[in-house]
């Protein structure tokens, strides 16, 4: 009892050898201390009472942005086992529970039977390879499910516990809304590959337009849900404001959305499996700039619709990157940085090396679906690195 009534004051006490100290000179012996003012925190989390659970929120986030980060790889592997238009309809609650006797699988398949992939593509498909990309389509589903469950209960508890404030909770609407959206949008990419084209000599195939903007909306809450997290979890730096470093600051800026853009490339490619038109590094063919490059009429259209265009594109943005990535490692030497922006940096520069060497490699080998898996999965540690770093430059709020 004493001791908790002691807790938080402020006592005087007598110096070694000197005179005791008056009972007049024993300040807030019962009274509480103060609260100490928490600063003002970038993402507005804040509660009424006692301190803010920083870190447990932006664990949370980095969570959530792992768990996307998952479905992204897992979301690439079904597309490179063509698996993705297994699962011919679209319940959210009803396919949770997959078919169990022979009678359900039969039906599963006769369903999938009567659509453009089994009748062009995979008509001498048997039951049992039909249940293996069966399982690789509900698995994507079902970890799409997990990943809103993940963002949508914790949310809905932080707030009732009124851990989160204006800012944050709009921050948070935001993000439980984009992954309600990128469901809806997974099966909007899927019906177009189950739509009869009787105009198309092509395989069937989802929209590369609708794969990545599929694809680019998950980008953009991993990215989200990332840099909130680190920004609630990683100590700020007080960093001298020089010329140097606002150069570097929007430097990096730049290199991540380079990088961005490279990731969202690929969803191009991976759409119109514009892989495997070129086998060749650093030349396509015999030549740096094939003939086919703008075969398509209008001209625009090759951008998004022509296999060498897209790839050609691809390999630009791929160079480009780590061509920005270098720059800005050597342009980061020159300034006073702390350990841990300069582990950012050393990192940002040694994925962006080994994300080329996989997409050559790839490349080169005709697009194995291991080592095309693993070179999806780069983009992803690529970004991270970029966020990273970025989150380490940051500003640090008047």
């Amino acid at each position: 009892m004493l001791r908790a009534g002691l807790l938080g004051a402020r006592v005087l006490l007598p110096r070694r050898g000197g005179p005791g100290t008056p009972a007049q000179e024993v300040s807030g012996l019962l009274a509480p201390r103060p609260a100490r003012a928490l600063p003002p925190h970038r993402w507005g989390v804040a509660i009424a009472t006692g301190a803010p659970p920083v870190r447990l929120v932006g664990r949370w986030l980095v969570a959530c942005s792992g768990a996307v980060a998952g479905a992204v790889v897992l979301g690439g592997v079904t597309r490179l086992t063509e698996s993705g238009l297994s699962m011919v309809d679209w319940h959210l609650v009803r396919e949770m529970k997959p078919p169990r006797t022979q009678q359900e699988w039969e039906s599963e398949f006769q369903k999938y039977q009567q659509f453009p992939e089994f009748k062009i593509l995979n008509h001498d498909m048997t039951l049992t390879e039909f249940k293996f990309i069966w399982y690789m389509e509900y698995s994507h589903r079902m970890w799409g499910r997990v990943v809103g469950l993940a963002y949508i209960l914790p949310a809905v508890y932080f707030w009732r516990k009124g851990w989160l404030s204006r800012p944050m909770k709009g921050r948070v609407l935001a993000l439980c809304g984009l992954v309600c959206f990128q469901g809806l949008l997974g099966w909007y990419m899927v019906k177009s590959g189950l739509e009869e084209k009787p105009d198309s000599h092509d395989i069937p195939r989802v929209s590369q337009y609708r794969l990545a903007a599929h694809l680019g909306s998950a980008l953009v809450l991993y990215c989200v849900s990332l840099w909130s997290g680190l920004s609630l979890l990683l100590p700020q730096h007080k960093l001298p404001e020089t010329h140097q470093l606002l150069r570097l600051r929007r430097f990096a800026h730049g290199t991540a959305g380079l990088i961005f853009l490279t990731a969202l490339s690929g969803a191009f490619v991976a759409g119109l499996d514009a892989g495997l038109v070129y086998n060749s590094f650093p030349k396509m063919g015999e030549r740096w700039i094939p003939d086919d490059l703008l075969s398509f009429s209008p001209v625009l259209g090759n951008v998004f619709e022509n296999p060498t265009t897209v790839q050609f594109n691809h390999r630009i943005l791929g160079v480009s990157s780590v061509t920005a990535v270098t720059a800005l490692y050597l342009l980061s030497r020159k300034i006073p940085l702390p350990r841990r922006t300069k582990m950012a940096v050393a990192s940002l520069l040694a994925v962006a090396y080994m994300q080329v060497g996989l997409g050559i490699s790839t490349l080169l080998l005709y697009v194995p679906t291991p080592l095309a898996a693993t070179h999806q999965s780069g983009s992803l540690a690529l970004l991270t690195m970029a966020l990273w770093l970025m989150n380490e430059l940051r500003r640090v709020p008047k």
